[in-house]
């Protein structure tokens, strides 16, 4: 078999940085619980049709087919899901008579998407979002819930701090139809290509897609320009002169999106209008998180209020989500070597072999051991003394666990310090930040 050539956008991490992985994964599932959410995993296919109704995604959606189907298979009329959302709504849609409203769920899975990979940017991620939807109506305190909850979550990890953007979709489908825009939708999107093509070009797109005049385009770039970490940023919207009421309903919940996260958290979420977020489906309060230090990046969590994404004849159901691209912090971060673990395995003790006929010994050890909750294992060979030391340091593990012969007692050595004492396995425990690997 030659070689094999690596696939790019589909990372595969390392023993250690998996587990980091599985530290980070942990700690965000904790905070999800802590406010009440609970997990949900969706199947990784959804049909076509539904994941190419909302949004710009046809090019990045990954088709499903069966390499000898039938004519009659319907497997190419499925897709990997891009995000958790639409399969999340389609959920709540089937299972509508047996959740109890408002529905609050965590989902924690991979993605896939067909884009360029790039530093940061994968063609198969994992994604941890929360997401609370109810029925008919949702009220409005639940969008400024959310960045509380993505703050506890990300300041629980070993990771620079972040600032949350916030803004809301109403206040640009106001202000577009205060100024006159005649395709918001089209507007919006190319308003949200602010930091990728900047504000001449964006001026240009905005004729060219949405039929937008001059004074209009200069009119929706000096909105964009306006952010604040507080709620002033409504007075400098109202001083644009520009009226309407969808627009002030959009004004009124930012100010208390920004308000209540200033009154937990002071400095985490800052009122940017330059955010948009590209899909269709949201219709309120939009977030996006940067990373600081990492600002060139853009987003590594996002999400958003969406009114129209599940509904069922008359009856619809609202919600508000967001999401931590947690495959994309990380590769971020690994590249920068922010992250490191103490050890590459979960191991914390060697117990050596004296000998093969004597490996029973040994395993005896182990087995105390691990009742007691020390990950152990034994040594793979009877080799010399220092051998299985070196073999122990080679794969990062503190510990040597030496067995007594002819009576004498077992003896651990701490082989990074060199000190070596007398120790039995149903007592001996290794300090607290040695048991496991700890991550920093």
């Amino acid at each position: 078999m030659s070689k094999p050539t690596p696939i790019s956008g589909f990372p595969e991490w390392t023993p250690g940085q998996r587990m980091i992985e599985q530290f980070v994964l942990g700690r965000i599932q904790d905070t999800f619980e802590l406010y009440g959410f609970a997990p949900l995993e969706t199947r990784a296919v959804e049909p076509l049709d539904q994941l190419l109704r909302k949004g710009e995604t046809s090019k990045e959606v990954y088709v499903i087919r069966r390499l000898h189907a039938d004519a009659e298979g319907a497997d190419d009329q499925l897709g990997l899901h891009f995000d958790l959302t639409v399969p999340f709504a389609r959920y709540v849609l089937e299972n509508a008579g047996k959740l109890n409203f408002p529905f609050r769920r965590y989902q924690i899975q991979k993605v896939w998407r067909g884009e360029r990979p790039q530093e940061g940017r994968y063609r198969e991620f994992v994604q941890a979002d929360i997401d609370i939807v109810d029925r008919d109506t949702l009220a409005p305190h639940h969008e400024a819930e959310m960045p509380l909850v993505i703050g506890d979550a990300l300041r629980a990890l070993p990771i620079p701090p972040v600032t949350i953007q916030v803004n809301n979709r109403k206040i640009w489908e106001g202000f577009f139809r205060g100024i006159g825009v005649t395709d918001p939708e089209a507007a919006l999107r190319t308003v949200d290509k602010l930091d990728k093509i900047g504000p001449a070009k964006v001026a240009e797109l905005l004729a060219e897609t949405a039929g937008a005049s001059e004074a209009q385009a200069k009119a929706c770039l000096a909105l964009a320009e306006i952010s604040a970490p507080d709620a002033s940023f409504a007075d400098a919207i109202r001083a644009l002169g520009v009226t309407d009421p969808l627009l002030d309903e959009g004004i009124e919940e930012l100010v208390r999106v920004v308000e209540t996260a200033a009154e937990h958290s002071p400095g985490l979420c800052v009122a940017d209008l330059r955010i948009a977020r590209g899909l269709d489906y949201y219709t309120g309060t939009v977030y996006e998180t940067q990373l600081r230090g990492y600002e060139r990046f853009g987003s590594i969590c996002s999400g958003g209020r969406y009114d129209n994404l599940a509904s069922a004849g008359a009856v619809s159901y609202p919600g508000v989500g967001i999401s931590i691209g947690v495959t994309r912090l990380l590769g971020l971060l690994f590249g920068a070597g922010e992250l490191s673990i103490s050890r590459e395995v979960p191991t914390a003790v060697l117990v050596a072999v004296i000998s093969e006929e004597q490996r029973t010994a040994s395993n005896r050890v182990a087995e105390a051991l691990r009742r007691r909750g020390v990950p152990t294992e034994v040594s793979p060979s009877a080799a010399k003394f220092g051998k299985q030391i070196r073999y122990a340091e080679r794969r990062g593990i503190p510990y040597v666990w030496f067995p007594g012969v002819d009576g004498a007692p077992d003896e651990v050595k701490d082989i990074r310090s060199g000190e070596q004492v007398t120790a039995g396995a149903e007592q001996w425990m290794p300090p607290a930040e040695d048991l496991k690997p700890t991550v920093g």
